[in-house]
This record gives C-alpha cells, sequence and structure tokens, in this order.
C-alpha cells in the first residue's frame, strides 16, 4: 500500500494480516478441524478463537487503554469504558470457512465514541484488503473504491444473506427476496456479510440487504460503503442499523429504491405497529446526498448498548435498557 495510512488503522491491518496467515494455514487441512456449535447452523471452530486471540493481542498491545467488542470472547478483554471500541469479526464466514468455499474475511473497525473511524475486511484467500479512514476514503489494496454508477434497479446486481438460524422468519425473507428478485438485474449470497459490504463499495455489487446481522458483520464494512460514496441504513432508510438486525446498503439511486421493497418488511415497524408504542415511521428512503452521513454515526456509544440483543420495539435511538436479554427472539 503506497498511501500513508492512520497509526491506527496500520496496527488494524497488521492484526488482519496475522489472523488471515492463521486462517490460511488452517484451511490447507480442514480434516482435522475442530468445530463447535453455538447453536443450529452456527458455528465456531478453533480457527475464529485462534484468530481473534492473534488480533486482540495485537491490537491491545498498541493500545492497552481500548475497548474491545469481539464475536467470539465479547467484551472480557480491553477496558470497557473507552471511547475507542475495537469491534471484531475474526472468521466472517464460518460455514463457507468449515466446508472449503473460498469466501470468507477477518473485519476489524475502531469506533470512537460510538462511530466507525476506521476499518479494515481482508480477504485471506484472495489476499485482498479493503480498508477506509473517515473523510479518507475506501480502498482495495491501492485502489480507490468508489460505488456503481447505475441508477435503475431493472439493471442492479443485489447481494444478500439467507436467514439460517433457528427461529429466523424464513416465510418473511422469501417474500422480501421473490420482490426483489423480480425487481433487479441479479441477485447474489456468498456468505460473508463484511465482503458483501466491500463488494458494494467496490461497484460490484449494486446494493445489498440482509436481516440478523450483529455489529462485528457490519461495523466495518459500514465504513467503506459511506467512503465510496454509498449508503447504508436500517430497512427504513435510517442511520439505526448496527443494533437492529437489518441493514441496507446500496449506491444512492439504488438505495432509495431499495428501502422503498424493504420498508414494508422492518421487523422494527412491525412490532412498532403491535406494540402500538408509536406511530409507524412513513415509507421511503433517505436517498439522496443529505443522506450520505447515514452511517457515520450509529445509534448510541457502542460502549453502552448490548450489541448481540434484538432491537428495541419502535425506530429511535437505542438505550440499554430498551435491548432484551438475549438475541434469540424470532424476526
Amino acid at each position: 500500500m503506497s498511501q500513508n495510512l492512520h497509526p491506527m488503522l496500520n496496527i488494524a491491518v497488521r492484526a488482519a494480516r496475522s489472523a488471515g496467515s492463521i486462517i490460511n494455514r488452517a484451511a490447507l487441512d480442514l480434516d482435522v478441524l475442530k468445530v463447535a456449535s453455538k447453536g443450529t447452523n452456527d458455528f465456531v471452530t478453533e480457527v475464529d478463537q485462534a484468530a481473534e486471540e492473534a488480533i486482540i493481542s495485537t491490537l491491545l498491545e498498541a493500545y492497552p487503554g481500548h475497548a474491545i467488542l469481539a464475536e467470539e470472547s465479547g467484551r472480557q478483554r480491553g477496558s470497557k469504558h473507552s471511547d475507542y471500541l475495537w469491534i471484531i469479526d475474526p472468521l466472517d464466514g464460518t460455514t463457507n470457512f468449515i466446508h472449503g468455499f473460498p469466501v470468507y474475511a477477518v473485519s476489524i473497525a475502531l469506533a470512537f465514541r460510538g462511530k466507525v473511524e476506521q476499518a479494515v475486511v481482508y480477504d485471506p484467500t484472495r489476499n485482498d484488503l479493503f480498508y477506509a479512514s473517515k473523510g479518507k476514503g475506501a480502498y482495495l489494496n491501492d485502489r480507490r473504491l468508489r460505488v456503481s454508477k447505475r441508477t435503475r434497479m431493472s439493471d442492479a446486481l443485489i447481494g444478500t444473506g439467507f436467514p439460517f438460524r433457528k427461529g429466523d422468519n424464513f416465510k418473511r425473507y422469501l417474500k422480501i427476496f421473490e420482490e426483489v428478485m423480480q425487481q433487479c438485474a441479479g441477485m447474489r449470497r456468498p456468505g460473508a456479510a463484511a465482503l458483501d459490504l466491500c463488494y458494494v463499495a467496490a461497484g460490484w455489487y449494486d446494493g445489498f440487504f440482509e436481516t440478523g446481522l450483529s455489529p462485528w458483520d457490519v461495523a466495518a464494512g459500514s465504513l467503506m460503503i459511506t467512503e465510496a460514496g454509498g449508503l447504508v441504513g436500517n430497512f427504513t432508510g435510517e442511520a439505526d442499523f448496527l443494533y437492529q438486525r437489518e441493514v441496507v446498503a446500496a449506491t444512492p439511486r439504488i438505495y432509495g429504491q431499495l428501502v422503498q421493497m424493504l420498508t414494508p418488511y422492518t421487523r422494527v415497524i412491525k412490532e412498532a405497529q403491535e406494540a402500538d408504542t408509536s406511530p409507524a415511521p412513513a415509507e421511503g428512503a433517505a436517498s439522496g446526498p443529505g443522506a450520505q452521513d447515514a452511517t457515520a454515526a450509529f445509534v448510541q456509544s457502542t460502549a453502552d448498548a448490548d450489541p448481540t440483543a434484538a432491537p428495541a420495539r419502535k425506530v429511535t435511538r437505542l438505550r440499554k435498557a430498551d435491548l432484551p436479554a438475549t438475541d434469540d427472539a424470532p424476526f
């Protein structure tokens, strides 16, 4: 990389490459891999854990006072009350990895007071490094990334992720899938959301949507999107996506059209109507230039929220008290 990187981003790159080396070595002999189940179709391997340990060690060696939020170890490491929070997925796409399907990645983001400012997504099978610093652009290796210029849904290639956990609302997803599929040029589901978001930033997809995602799945990729000129939000087009377990990202014109399709299916609206706690928000999208910052601010200080919990029951800024204790509620 010829670009002079922010010191914190440099550390994240070093941590991601270290984890990638562990993953690549393990990929050479998958038959001896030890796999455990966290739930239905939700797996963790010794590689996830070793990669995560390598990342955390690298980050805390450089910044011992920072907070850590990692998929496998949660908040057990680091300083829990720091303004700086590293959000880590050591191996996004574990199911692909277990099967030898070469679509998985390391995802590392740094949030300062709830806003992601540095991001790295490393694809170890291709040695592709996606990275972004807030206000400095998004890059793949040495190439500046820009979202695609397509404006019509009929021309758009859309990425998605299938629901796979017990309790997911498969019927709801099939309705979404049917509607989007009939209006776009094609749909793809490789199986690693961190890479999917980078593919939107690179212009390889024109849009992406998925439900059931956790903060470590989307934190780094969301900065790639906005730094590449795209938009990201929840299904109603608002910035509260990190803890809503639903995300849509796209080039601006496609974003507006996707949000219009996805708004009726948002869990937040459905629950708000059922609970009658607040009026349902108007359908539509923030698709113009004013929405460019839709991803910059996460819904609150990430140091105070429970990121593994289900979303609150209305479209608003989340508070810790609003969040249930588990993330097992069905969509």
